[in-house]
């Protein structure tokens, strides 16, 4: 089976983790500090703050800002659903407005319409790797006095007009085994906030800037030094990985670009950084995946219930008209993406999608001879 993410770990991460092992220094400490420092410069922002993971991360934003019941939080339904938890983690209410159809980002024109007087925060999902249009959506903020919280997620190195992602507002990213830099688990936060930045890192450490000194209600949310040797690696091999990425992403376009199916969008001065490939189907979209799957291909359906239709958000009397939103989550698959993935297996991968395609596609025929699924041709 071709899987759908595969981490890019090598001699330099075992070397990493072997040599903070033998250090005896396992908790948080000097490779955490590293990379740090090391992932505020490469975002360009004053602070970056390691965590134990994503969700994590989002959470201490939140509760940084200081959100509490009656706060509301504009944000969408087509994420993960840790963006929308960790709203909710503060007793504040998300309120949910619909995406863009081409990019499956948040819609920059829907915004204001969401916004009442308890609004306190923007919260834009980067997903899949594709930056949301930071220029409109800060422009709306600094015009109602709102702070943005990127959900940066899946955007590790993701850019718009050259500034990266995670430095427009408060930035979170996740550290998981598939993400772009995979740690297996963890989180980094980025701001330009001074006291945001002090705030979180008390929260991360039980309240406590000196041992046994609790200054405020804090938990343990604080990454281990082992993750972070391998983050630092990881971070190494991003810009080379991207790329990779990038190259993947234009095969798929060009072997699909005669199918009835939808690739993805990358508006201009956009740098997309492809955590997923994600095409959208207008035929039964579980019949093309049962097919791959009968093909030895893996792919993943994002999101196929959306986070405005869960059961914890509608049993609190959430609700929300999203027709993108269901029609995404109805119509969309990701397929393999990672930086590993051989030209051989995506030649796989292609012939399989094609097959589906055009199996369930009146009026057309499979080409066994079909240029698309030449190994060479978009190498």
């Amino acid at each position: 089976m071709i899987p759908l993410a595969r981490p890019d770990i090598g001699p330099e991460e075992i070397a990493a983790v072997t040599e903070v092992l033998e250090s005896r220094m396992l908790a948080a400490g000097r490779r955490v500090a590293e990379l740090e420092a090391r992932w505020a410069s490469f975002i360009g922002t004053k602070h970056a703050i390691a965590v134990s993971n994503g969700t994590v991360a989002e959470m201490c934003i939140f509760a940084g800002l200081g959100l509490g019941p009656g706060d509301e939080v504009i944000t969408v339904g087509y994420t993960f659903n840790a963006t929308v938890s960790s709203i909710m983690w503060t007793g504040a209410t998300p309120v949910f407005v619909d995406i863009d159809p081409d990019t499956f980002l948040i819609d920059p024109a829907l915004i204001e319409a969401a916004i009442t007087p308890q609004t306190r925060a923007i919260c834009p999902v980067h997903l899949f790797g594709l930056p949301a249009d930071m220029e409109a959506i800060m422009a709306i903020a600094d015009r109602y006095g709102l702070a943005v919280v990127e959900d940066a997620c899946q955007a590790h190195g993701a850019a718009l007009q050259g500034r990266r992602v995670g430095s427009f507002g408060h930035g979170a990213f996740s550290l998981y085994g598939t993400k772009n830099v995979a740690t297996g688990e963890g989180g980094l936060i980025t701001t330009d906030d001074d006291a945001l930045a002090d705030w979180i890192r008390l929260y991360r450490n039980q309240g406590m800037r000196e041992k046994h000194h609790h200054e405020i209600l804090g938990y343990n949310f604080r990454l281990t030094d082992i993750a972070a040797a391998i983050g630092l690696c990881q971070l190494d091999k991003l810009e080379r990985n991207n790329a990779r990425r990038r190259a993947i992403a234009a095969r798929y376009d060009a072997a699909f670009a005669d199918l009835p199916v939808r690739t993805p969008v990358t508006p201009g001065g956009r740098s997309h950084v492809f955590h997923q490939y994600t095409i959208a189907v207008d035929i039964p979209r579980d019949d093309v995946v049962a097919d791959l799957a009968e093909a030895n291909v893996d792919s993943a359906t994002h999101y196929r219930v959306p986070v405005h239709r869960q059961p914890y958000v509608v049993e609190r009397g959430i609700t929300a008209s999203l027709p993108m939103t269901d029609r995404a989550s109805r119509d969309t698959l990701s397929l393999p993406m990672f930086p590993g993935l051989t030209d051989e297996e995506q030649t796989t991968v292609i012939a399989a999608v094609r097959a589906a395609v055009e199996r369930r596609t009146p009026g057309r025929a499979i080409q066994a001879d079909d240029p698309a699924l030449d190994g060479a041709a978009a190498r």
